[in-house]
Formats: C-alpha cells, structure tokens, sequence
C-alpha cells in the first residue's frame, strides 16, 4: 500500500502537543524551528533587533492569548514553555514537520 500526498496546498493542517498542565501559566518562552526535508530541525533566530552590547538575542515572551493565535507553517515548529509552570506548554508542529505530507511504503 502506497500513501501519497493528500492534503491540497491551501490545507491548514498541523499538530498540537500539549505538555504538562498545558496553558495554565501567564506567560510563555516562544521558540521556533524550522525541519528540512531530509528530517533535520535548526533552530529559527527571533525577528526582534539586536540590542547593543550584547552578544545574545533576547527571548520572545508572549501571554496566553498570543501562544493560542499561533499557527505554524508547513516546515515550521513553534514551542512555548511557561515561565512560571515547570515543564509545562505547547507545541505547535506544521503539516511537513510532523511528517503528513511524506511519501509511506507500507509493507
């Protein structure tokens, strides 16, 4: 059995991992990834500007109703992680980045 593609191109398909106590804290650490196709995941720099003197960019912190409007693309990972809960938050993993879209040899 062979499964091909078969989602269409205006498909907003993706996957939501929710870890710990979810979204219970106020606020959340934003990281994004981005997956090739061969399966490797890089880390994704935050498009804020850098501010002077210091080496590293800061970290993007949202509140609970921004991390809820996030949507990932096709490629893209999104992970938030609350501040104040340990080990808690969501992941957001697009269509491509969760492997819907790869081509399966059933056997």
């Amino acid at each position: 059995m062979r499964i091909g593609r078969m989602f269409h191109r205006d498909t907003q398909t993706y996957l939501v991992h929710v870890f710990g106590r979810g979204l219970e804290g106020d606020r959340y650490v934003i990281e994004k990834y981005r997956s090739d196709s061969d399966g490797q995941i890089h880390p994704v720099e935050p498009e804020q500007p850098r501010a002077a003197g210091r080496r590293r960019r800061r970290r993007i912190v949202a509140g609970v109703a921004t991390v809820k409007k996030l949507r990932p693309e096709r490629d893209e990972i999104i992970v938030c992680t609350a501040l104040n809960l340990k080990a808690s938050g969501i992941q957001y993993w697009g269509c491509a980045a969760a492997g819907f879209l790869t081509t399966r040899h059933a056997r």
